[in-house]
């Protein structure tokens, strides 16, 4: 048996119940510790050992160490005794940041994303990597760490053949309800396997604490790398009903009011130095989804308006989704 399949880590427990940022109410924060002693072992082997963390299509200002008002406070007392970046950049999108992070080069230069105005360039979208751009893990692996990878890939190439010792590979983004076309160390996970109340983002953080769990009881020698890529806060964000209950009334403020309450927390803590710029109306989402748009009924819409100018059930669908 794998050494991160445990009992019961599809299991929703105090761990870990926000599904938009991973790990941030537990209640005796079993993951936080478990990496401090791992942490702390690999201090004296004189290798570090690291834990990546990556949530997809994150906003800036959603963490409550960057002034958000979501609930975070595992996170933020991360970011209150480390370090925390006034100015990053990513790529926008889910594949080409991926292979920037793993392989140390731009997506466009290994074939994970085109050049603009370029006909295929860099040898088109989401290709083959050239044998000349190993991941991380490769280099890792021959310098005596252990790797795991817990979450979405979205890589190009088998996971365990790319230096991962043990992996839990989530398929299925479109429901977060369900394991249907998940891979368990490559091999196809069988859905009757999944208990009633599996959940993708808990079923995630669950698999990462056992591969820490595993490691301190297995192999407490070596320094490890373990990335941790959550689906979340990716489309279509399916959360649990007690979470959307904990939220909905908290964004009937409105978007524009709780962009201007982050501003405000922002520039407290000294992460912007600048002037809140205007809403944009006029600009959506970059492609158009007008069947979406249908089938989501009347409550739905495209445009960030102000907030005033929507009608009541506008409003109510708005701050549900938002929670």
């Amino acid at each position: 048996m794998p050494a991160c399949l445990g009992n019961g880590w599809f299991e929703p427990n105090s761990r870990v119940v926000r599904l938009l940022h991973f790990l941030p109410n537990m209640k005796k924060s079993t993951f936080l510790r478990s990496l401090i002693l791992f942490l702390a072992g690999a201090q004296a082997l004189g290798k570090p050992s690291f834990l990546l963390i990556l949530v997809d299509d994150m906003g800036y200002s959603d963490l409550g160490c960057y002034g958000g008002e979501i609930d975070t406070p595992n996170l933020d007392g991360l970011a209150a005794r480390g370090l925390r970046f006034t100015q990053f950049y990513n790529t926008g999108r889910c594949w080409p940041t991926r292979a920037s992070i793993l392989t140390g080069y731009y997506a466009q230069q290994v074939r994970r994303d085109a050049l603009p105005a370029s006909k295929g360039g860099g040898g088109g979208n989401r290709n083959t990597r050239p044998e000349w751009a190993p991941l991380v893990t490769e280099f890792l692996k021959k310098d005596g760490y252990r790797n795991y990878h817990s979450g979405k890939w979205h890589i190009d190439g088998k996971i365990l053949q790319n230096g991962f010792d043990e992996s839990w590979r989530v398929n299925n983004q479109g429901n977060f309800f369900s394991s249907k076309g998940n891979l368990l160390n490559d091999i196809p996970f069988q859905p009757e396997q999944e208990p009633e109340n599996y959940y993708s983002t808990t079923a995630t953080a669950n698999h990462a604490i056992e591969c820490l769990i595993g490691h301190e009881n297995n192999h407490a020698d070596k320094p490890f790398f373990h990335y941790l890529a959550f689906i979340a806060p990716h489309f279509p964000l399916h959360a649990p009903q007690k979470i959307i209950r904990k939220y909905e009334e908290r964004y009937l403020a409105g978007w524009d009011k709780i962009r201007a309450r982050r501003f405000a927390k922002q520039s407290e803590m000294g992460l912007l130095d600048t002037t809140l710029s205007k809403l944009e109306p006029g600009l959506g989402p970059p492609y158009p989804f007008p069947d979406a748009i249908r089938k989501l009924g009347p409550g739905e819409i495209d445009r960030p308006v102000p907030w005033k100018q929507l009608s009541a059930e506008q409003k109510t669908f708005r701050a549900t989704k938002m929670a």
